[in-house]
């Protein structure tokens, strides 16, 4: 089997990234706890980002420092790991306070890994 480039993992994170945002949309954090099908999917999201994360080679980690790599993977860890509960809060201020911060860092990544390949 092909080992998946690691573009293609901080392609999903960026995605995962913006169904975040399309879901999330106007909601309050009380409406996104109330709101099963939303949250449910959110979580999913957040899941997948922590997931890709851990596929991008610790080079690339290394070389960025300023994406917080480990947030992002340890987020995955607590979500997975809360069967019993999820704490809203910890969703609503990545939701809030990180994710907008992400998205411009990762796609200023792949733009720069882009015109190393070139």
């Amino acid at each position: 089997m092909k080992k998946r480039d690691h573009k293609l993992f901080i392609n999903d994170i960026i995605a995962a990234i913006k169904s975040i945002d399309k879901f999330v949309g106007k909601m309050t954090l009380e409406e996104l706890e109330s709101d099963e099908k939303t949250s449910s999917a959110v979580i999913r999201k957040f899941e997948i980002i922590g997931e890709a994360v851990k596929h991008v080679p610790n080079k690339i980690k290394d070389k960025y420092k300023g994406i917080q790599w480990k947030s992002m993977a340890g987020m995955r860890d607590r979500l997975i790991h809360a069967y019993f509960g999820i704490d809203y809060n910890l969703v609503w201020a990545a939701i809030k306070n990180e994710i907008p911060k992400l998205k411009p860092k990762l796609k200023k990544l792949l733009s720069n890994m882009e015109k190393e390949e070139k």
